[in-house]
């Protein structure tokens, strides 16, 4: 799937963007997520984006924070996406999909006018993430796919082998990444590695390490 607008570089993007706080929401670079949108706030947030430039950043609430806290402390760096597909349901819910444009860094939040929270951000120190497939020949393809095939034999799953055979290295680590069943600070790890290369190692170390545990079952399914 594409999108109708090229982002070329942050100068491409806004700097005071709408974000969508969601533990264990992964979203990357060229990466597509399917959300279902219910809460008063975020239907907001969707309203106003489609009016606007349709993007959104995805962004975890810090795992320190107060968890019964209605207003959780954020993660410094998160990824903006553009709303691609949008469709109501008739029961006043909203199922988009978004797709990852970049990542962004936080620089403050700014205060709260709607329902939904807003940061003025920067996406200058991952200007690297509006080159597509940047890094890929640098990727330990045959450590990922051998990370993959422990995790599915332990937790007892198919895969679409054909598919991930034919996957570039991007989309292929990224893929793999947003689907992890791993936690929200492992899931910020992964966000946060600097380039494709690292990403790919630290996605094969949170598998190993979690394969080690024996923390894989057959609820341990790729989402």
């Amino acid at each position: 799937m594409g999108m109708n607008v090229a982002y070329r570089g942050p100068e491409d993007c806004p700097s005071v963007i709408p974000v969508f706080p969601l533990p264990g929401a992964l979203l990357l670079p060229r990466g597509q997520m399917p959300l279902n949108i219910f809460e008063p706030r975020y239907l907001a947030m969707v309203d106003h984006a489609l009016k606007t430039d349709r993007i959104i950043g995805m962004i975890q609430p810090d795992a320190d924070s107060d968890p019964h806290s209605t207003v959780p402390k954020l993660y410094s760096v998160g990824c903006a996406g553009r709303i691609t597909q949008f469709a109501e349901t008739g029961d006043g819910r909203y199922l988009i999909t978004l797709i990852g444009i970049a990542r962004f860094r936080v620089e403050e939040e700014l205060p709260l006018i709607d329902l939904f929270r807003r940061c003025r951000v920067t996406f200058e120190p991952f200007a690297n993430d509006f080159v597509a497939r940047a890094g890929e020949n640098e990727v330990d393809r045959e450590g990922v796919v051998k990370a993959l095939r422990n995790f599915v034999d332990a937790a007892h799953v198919k895969v679409d082998w054909r598919g991930i055979e034919e996957a570039p290295n991007e989309a292929l680590v990224n893929a793999l990444c947003m689907m992890s069943p791993f936690g929200t600070r492992e899931k910020q790890a992964l966000l946060e590695a600097p380039d494709l290369k690292t990403r790919a190692e630290v996605l094969i170390a949170l598998t190993e390490i979690e394969l080690a545990r024996g923390g894989v079952s057959s609820d341990s399914t790729l989402q």
